[in-house]
């Protein structure tokens, strides 16, 4: 896929992040999290900080996350998901594809590099400001309405508090990060 057509659905992608509820209802996934994780391991290329990072800031913690009932194992959404990340919502794409939205308590810059490591994939890093980085399979624009891959998004950019968490009194009320998935299509392989 073209680098243009990357940033088109980027930007779409992005713009149905923005307002997660409007003319939506999310669905429910009917099967559970594993709770079995992978330690990240460091990645061979760096990824310089972004600019509202302070250099050299330890790493976030990851505070204990019980596993949701409703959240999508990651042999359904065909992609590793973070460890800790909370599923927040699952959406109708269109042309039977859905995508899971995950809000994350880690740095952009630690969810870009773990990424990385688990999908042995650079990525592209399709906007600066607010920096969003997208690892893409390909697009079939006859059978898909967004390409399959991750996209991970800061949400602290510009001093914003970050993405509110759409779950009235759950913690954290505010994700720095969120992570949106897209699975691979069942006809479709799961390898660029």
């Amino acid at each position: 896929m073209s680098l243009m057509m990357r940033v088109l659905w980027t930007a779409m992608i992005l713009s149905a992040l923005a307002a997660p509820a409007i003319g939506q209802t999310p669905l429910q996934a009917t099967t559970t999290v594993s709770t079995q994780s992978q330690p990240a391991k460091p990645p061979a290329a760096t990824t310089a900080p972004r600019p509202n990072e302070a250099q050299g800031a330890a790493p976030s913690t990851q505070p204990p996350v019980t596993a949701d009932p409703n959240a999508p194992a990651s042999t359904t959404v065909g992609f590793p998901v973070f460890p800790g990340a909370q599923f927040l919502a699952a959406y109708d794409a269109g042309k039977g594809q859905r995508y899971y939205i995950f809000g994350a308590t880690a740095t952009y810059v630690e969810l870009v590099k773990w990424y990385q490591t688990q999908l042995r994939d650079r990525g592209d890093e399709v906007f600066a400001a607010p920096a969003t980085h997208m690892f893409a399979q390909r697009f079939r624009e006859e059978t898909m309405a967004f390409p399959p891959g991750v996209t991970v998004k800061d949400w602290t950019y510009g001093g914003s508090q970050g993405y509110p968490n759409p779950k009235l009194g759950a913690q954290p009320a505010r994700f720095p990060s969120i992570i949106m998935i897209v699975p691979p299509l069942p006809t479709e392989p799961t390898a660029r």
